[in-house]
């Protein structure tokens, strides 16, 4: 299975979200700026993790985004489901319809599959974005206080 750039980028804006939440509404093009990631292709990732309540939207001169929890109750899990769709190495495990599989009752590979997804979804599960706040290294939490501050 392989996270395409819908999960990370999606999970990085989160995080740089959730970093700067003491400061009010975080600007798109703030976050796209301090991720390198092109604004256009942000909006586009901000639109379902609004429509799920993960982000909230403010409007106005000094307007952004904001969690719609707190960091505590994201879940790295929640943010690549939104943005990938249910964890699943091959179809026929679906988080969605797991017995959804013709040959399940006698499908000895499925096993594995299942048991790939419950480890996959267990480590995604794991992590909330506090728990990421808390493991980034000093040098990046400088980095997200002060956008204009590069790494050397």
């Amino acid at each position: 299975m392989r996270l395409s750039t819908k999960g990370r980028y999606g999970l990085r804006a989160m995080l740089n979200i959730a970093q700067k939440q003491e400061s009010g509404p975080v600007p798109i093009h703030t976050i796209a700026e301090r991720e390198t990631i092109s604004g256009r292709y942000l909006e586009q990732l901000l639109i379902p993790l609004k429509q799920s309540g993960l982000v909230k939207s403010v409007r106005g001169a000094q307007g952004g985004y904001i969690l719609g929890r707190s960091a505590a109750d994201i879940t790295v899990g929640d943010v690549v489901r939104v943005l990938e769709g249910p964890i699943a190495p091959v179809d026929c495990v679906s988080e969605v319809n797991p017995d959804d599989c013709d040959r399940a009752a006698y499908c000895v590979t499925r096993k594995v599959w299942s048991r790939l997804r419950d480890s996959i979804s267990e480590v995604l599960d794991s992590y909330t974005l506090e728990d990421l706040i808390k493991e980034s290294l000093p040098e990046e939490k400088e980095i997200a206080m002060n956008p204009g501050k590069t790494k050397k």
